[in-house]
């Protein structure tokens, strides 16, 4: 099954995404934390990507390598031969955390890992390296193994996704704001495309009820971050962990079927006792 058929699976249970691996037993967006959450059988692993000084692609989260490499440069401006030598602090980084021997690890790496193992999602941190992305999936087999997500908020994003994106049959997953001024025109821009998945932003779960009839004619897939820096909502991992009926068992019963998440096992375990 390739990742746009799983999506489209209205019979599968929420997809559980770890996001950056499982970073809490290895440095986050490293092969061992992407190899952890492979082991764990989690559905879809979220990574990110920046490009180097002569155009290689490597994992990293921020505009510098200072968290997790101890480096103050971006690394944009560094040659890809500077990059795949530095070693990456533990977990999340930060002085807190030692060095280890993990290497920041370039995006063919990644890829040769997780073929066929696991589904991936690619936050690439500058839209405008999408192409050369998806010119290496096409090239190393993986392009229906991953998805690439962009802003959906005006009539250029929409242009742009179908003009960079669409072409190639990549999963595209758009982001659409319900909780902002300019929600009416990102909904209309959504029914226009209705993409197979779509990350949802909302302040009360009732908002929802603006893309339901999306959803209910299309297939669209709902996607939500119960991260604690970005969720939506009070729908914390945080709050999970407390209370996982009030966060996870809501957005669910709300019509969420993938969940982007910090406690991805939490998560997991979740799911096999709602299902008992």
């Amino acid at each position: 099954m390739n990742y746009r058929e799983f999506i489209a699976d209205r019979t599968r249970d929420c997809a559980v995404v770890a996001h950056r691996g499982i970073w809490r037993n290895a440095p986050e967006n490293s092969l061992t934390a992407i190899q952890r959450a492979i082991v764990a059988g989690y559905d879809v692993v979220e990574i990110d990507i920046r490009r180097s000084a002569d155009g290689g692609l490597f994992l990293l989260h921020d505009d510098t390598l200072e968290r997790m490499a101890g480096l103050d440069q971006r690394p944009e401006t560094l040659a890809s031969s500077d990059l795949a030598v530095l070693r990456l602090r533990d977990r999340d980084g930060g002085e807190r955390n030692a060095f280890t021997l993990e290497r920041l690890p370039s995006l063919a790496e990644v890829f040769e890992l997780t073929r066929g193992r696991i589904f991936l999602h690619l936050d690439v941190k500058d839209r405008e390296v999408i192409p050369d992305v998806i010119a290496l999936a096409k090239a190393m087999g993986v392009e229906h193994e991953v998805d690439f997500w962009a802003a959906l908020k005006t009539e250029k994003d929409l242009n742009w996704i179908r003009k960079t994106i669409l072409p190639h049959d990549a999963l595209f997953l758009a982001k659409t704001r319900l909780n902002v001024p300019g929600a009416a025109t990102q909904l209309a821009l959504l029914h226009d495309l209705s993409p197979a998945v779509c990350e949802i932003y909302f302040d009360r779960l009732e908002e929802l009820t603006a893309v339901k009839d999306l959803t209910r004619n299309t297939g669209m897939a709902l996607w939500v971050n119960t991260l604690d820096s970005v969720a939506c909502a009070g729908f914390t991992d945080t709050a999970a962990l407390a209370d996982p009926d009030a966060v996870w068992g809501r957005l669910i019963d709300a019509g969420i079927s993938v969940i982007q998440t910090d406690e991805a096992a939490a998560l997991k375990s979740y799911l096999a006792a709602r299902r008992a």
